[in-house]
């Protein structure tokens, strides 16, 4: 979907930066992934004392990572 977005560019240079990918359009949807993923994660901490749970944010994102490299493996088939 397109969608068009005023966007500081030393800020969308910075995220494409620290999240490695190639294009623009990539960084933003693996920001915007990650940022809903922590508010996920911080409503279940807020939950903490209520039921049990375990931090399991490294392997979702190892699990996350692979699901990314198999559709995208898909695509470009």
């Amino acid at each position: 979907m397109r969608t068009t977005l005023d966007i500081d560019e030393r800020l969308l240079g910075a995220v494409v930066k620290a999240t490695g990918e190639k294009s623009r359009s990539k960084a933003v949807q693996k920001v915007l992934e990650d940022y809903l993923r922590h508010r996920a994660i911080d409503e279940l901490r807020g939950s903490a004392g209520k039921i049990g749970l375990d931090d399991m944010q490294e392997e979702q994102r190892a699990a996350d990572r692979q699901r990314h490299g198999l559709l995208e493996d898909l695509r470009e088939a």
